[in-house]
């Protein structure tokens, strides 16, 4: 049987410098490869939730602005249409008090 020479035991300073590579290669691709993977799930995942978001609700057009009054008992007609239209979320409370304003004045 021959016999072997070289170290026996604990490796070189070349084989510590080489494992030390090796181990350090495989820990960054695996962090690559890992990080590569968490993106392509988070973009998928963005995706997904833009497609099942509901579209945008349609805007409604404000109603016309109302004629004007043409006697006492006309204007409050008109004053209690307004609040059925606010009430109702038609109008909002800008649009609610500028159309009052105009009834009044």
């Amino acid at each position: 049987m021959p016999l072997r020479r070289g170290r026996v035991g604990r490796p070189g300073l070349i084989g510590t410098i080489a494992r030390t590579a090796v181990v350090a290669g495989t820990a960054t691709a695996t962090s690559n490869a890992m990080n590569r993977r968490g993106a392509q799930r988070a973009a998928e995942q963005q995706a997904y939730a833009q497609q099942q978001a509901p579209p945008p609700p349609p805007q409604q057009q404000a109603p016309p602005p109302p004629a004007a009054p043409s006697a006492g008992n006309d204007t409050v007609a008109q004053l209690s249409t307004l609040a059925e239209l606010h009430s109702a979320g038609a109008l909002s409370d800008a649009e609610f008090a500028a159309a009052k304003a105009k009834l009044l004045s």
